[in-house]
């Protein structure tokens, strides 16, 4: 495995063979684009998983459009796909990780630590001349144990007592024109939460999806915090998914203990008295 726990490499990936790989390809235009396009072709004994089906739980009445799934479920289904508490897990898409962060996430969150990201996704592997395969994997079951963390998400009430005490920093993930409310393709309410930051997931990654170095990580997001520490950082987007890309980021630059906001601004904006800010 490579010296950081949370990104593997292609060629690392290609050397191990004791290792369950995940692709989590999704399109949020099109929900059945992600199994269509693994079924033609995905890396070798990957699994897939799909962001909605498995991935969250069906939307509630109070919720943001993805929930977390259920913890036993999500366990139930990691162990039918052959991971237990031994097994290294690796993740990987087709967008620089945007939506392979949220298996990341969800397997920390479990007590799974185990878990890496490909770095630079299904491109960097085919730019390696990775062989791609429609045949689909036969996993071995076995029993999964969870051990959640909840310490590790904030919820909508968490979040509001937290910026009224001034100990909570906002980041959010979201595109510059979702965040200062100039367009809103998906949720009803355009805008952010007030008193957020604006650090675009694609800032933490080179032309060509690669992870920047942790150096160059750790210079974007203290520059961000000023003089709080990372403990005080919530990561936001718009559904809690692509926020876990911003808090892989601070991992990998060695600024752990961020959390997670996982409804989200679809959550947010589903409290009548959520206040919304536009603008820079």
């Amino acid at each position: 495995m490579p010296h950081d726990p949370h990104l593997i490499d292609c060629r690392t990936l290609a050397a191990v063979s004791d290792i369950v790989v995940f692709d989590c390809r999704f399109n949020l235009s099109d929900p059945g684009w992600g199994e269509r396009v693994y079924r033609e072709g995905h890396l070798p004994g990957a699994r897939f998983a799909d962001l909605n089906r498995d991935l969250s739980s069906p939307i509630g009445p109070t919720s943001g459009r993805h929930p977390l799934p259920d913890a036993e479920g999500l366990a139930c289904k990691l162990g039918l796909w052959g991971v237990d508490r031994s097994v290294q897990v690796a993740v990987y898409d087709d967008a620089g990780g945007a939506f392979a962060v949220r298996l990341w996430w969800l397997l920390r969150w479990l007590g799974h630590p185990a878990v890496a990201l490909l770095d630079g996704g299904l491109q960097a592997w085919s730019a390696m001349g990775g062989d791609l395969t429609a045949g689909l994997p036969q996993p071995q079951p076995r029993r999964f144990e969870a051990h959640v963390n909840d310490a590790a998400w904030v919820t909508s009430a968490e979040l509001v007592a937290g910026r009224a005490e001034n100990r909570l920093q906002v980041i959010d993930a979201r595109a510059p024109v979702r965040f200062r409310g100039e367009s809103e393709p998906i949720d009803r309410v355009a805008g952010h939460i007030p008193g957020a930051i604006n650090l675009p997931l694609q800032g933490n990654l080179t032309a060509d999806g690669r992870f920047l170095s942790p150096g160059q990580l750790r210079a974007r997001f203290l520059g961000a915090l000023g003089e709080r520490p990372p403990h005080a950082a919530v990561h936001s987007c718009g559904s809690g998914v692509n926020a876990c890309h911003n808090l892989l980021a601070m991992e990998v630059a060695g600024l752990s203990g961020s959390k997670l906001y996982a409804g989200s601004w679809s959550e947010w904006i589903r409290d009548p008295q959520g206040s919304v800010a536009r603008g820079d």
